[in-house]
């Protein structure tokens, strides 16, 4: 084997490392800030319930935290992100109870009162693992039939 060949084939499998490496980082990335923002969600609605149903939480609330945190932490903390990971938090927490049966989806608006139990249960689903980026989940918390969004997030997870 000649020298240049051999330089050739030490490149490549250098090279598919780096980017195997590469693409194993974006992905841990990913799936921390997309569990962070869920944590952030369930944060908010815990703290919107404090033990009981409100029919709406204060925006003046979540603009005040906005600007706290965009002080501190930068960009992606505006008054509606944080609404959109309230929003996961409720779709993804109820989608993925299967212990818990409501009558209807929650919106912007109305909130399930979580019991302790049922708060314990959100916990375990923040162990879930979230394999697509921030924005796949964005829109996917558009559809609102829980069985059509698990299938399009099946589909994009297999699709990359």
């Amino acid at each position: 084997m000649s020298k240049l060949t051999a330089n050739t084939n030490l490149y490549s499998q250098i090279s598919q490392l780096l980017q195997a490496a590469r693409l194993n980082v974006v992905r841990a990335v990913n799936a921390t800030m997309v569990t962070t923002y869920y944590e952030i969600g369930r944060t908010i609605v815990e703290d919107e319930q404090q033990g009981k149903q409100r029919a709406e939480y204060g925006k003046q609330v979540l603009k005040e935290l906005s600007k706290q945190l965009t002080l501190e932490f930068g960009k992606g903390f505006s008054t509606d992100n944080l609404e959109n990971m309230r929003r996961f938090f409720l779709t993804y927490s109820i989608s993925e109870t299967n212990s818990r049966k409501l009558e209807r989806e929650p919106t912007l608006n109305s909130l399930p009162i979580l019991t302790t139990s049922q708060s314990q249960t959100n916990s375990e689903t923040s162990s879930r693992k979230f394999n697509l980026s921030w924005s796949h989940y964005i829109k996917l918390m558009r559809i609102e039939n829980p069985n059509e969004r698990s299938f399009y997030e099946i589909e994009c997870a297999a699709n990359n």
